[in-house]
């Protein structure tokens, strides 16, 4: 899952950073409005960490663009803890708003249920849950099974997998996955997603009869079920 922190604070920037990236999340970061609206604006991400009071363009002016185009679930922080200050964050858009200084255990919970909110006619388990012929991806729960069986999964492969699953079917090049799941620039030398999709084939398809990752010679790789 995605991350983009929009936070002026270099160092508190780079302490989310951090503490995301170890929690299993790939992690953008822009330092200001401008930066950080034209990121949200062309990136996928699951969820955006917004500071209210940026260079730039405040937070305010970021989320109001924001939700002529997107739909991404957006956490505003602020140093601003009046009542009226929180209901103005909250009315400009924002899913939901937390007063700095915050506990990092609070982030993440908070980030956790923005990540699990369901739409209408969506359960809970629904919104939540990943599926494709016999594999079944639990993401409030950071778990995958297939055929009932659980595959021992790490951080990068969790997200790798998920990856691949949101966008089943489609053919997905080295370069798109690095950007997403290591949020590098993909390096031609390097064979870092080979092996990495070598050892999740070896968890998600060796150990079953039927494969659902497939390699498209020269395009990328793609998870879809096709007939035997």
């Amino acid at each position: 899952m995605k991350i983009l922190v929009i936070e002026d604070e270099f160092k508190l920037a780079e302490y989310l950073r951090k503490g995301l990236t170890e929690e299993g999340f790939v992690v953008d970061v822009a330092n200001n409005g401008i930066d950080g609206l034209h990121l949200a604006v062309e990136g996928q991400y699951d969820v955006i960490v917004l500071d209210r009071m940026l260079p730039g363009i405040d937070g305010l002016g970021v989320m109001a663009a924001l939700k002529q185009s997107k739909q991404t679930p957006v956490l505003m922080l602020t140093a601003l803890s009046r009542v009226e200050d929180r209901v103005s964050g909250l009315q400009s858009g924002a899913d939901d708003y937390l007063v700095k200084p915050f506990a990092f255990s609070e982030l993440v919970a908070r980030i956790q249920v923005l990540m699990r909110r369901v739409t209408p006619g969506q359960t809970l388990a629904e919104a939540t849950m990943l599926k494709l012929a016999d594999l079944e991806v639990d993401l409030l729960r950071r778990r995958a099974s297939r055929a009932g069986q659980r595959l021992d999964l790490t951080a990068k492969e969790f997200n790798l997998l998920t990856l691949l699953l949101r966008r089943q079917g489609e053919v997905l090049s080295r370069t798109e996955i690095a950007e997403q799941v290591w949020n590098m620039n993909f390096d031609s030398e390097t064979n870092v997603v080979d092996v990495a999709i070598r050892r999740l084939r070896s968890k998600l398809d060796l150990p079953f009869d039927r494969p659902l990752l497939q390699t498209m010679r020269g395009m990328g790789y793609v998870l879809e079920d096709r007939p035997s």
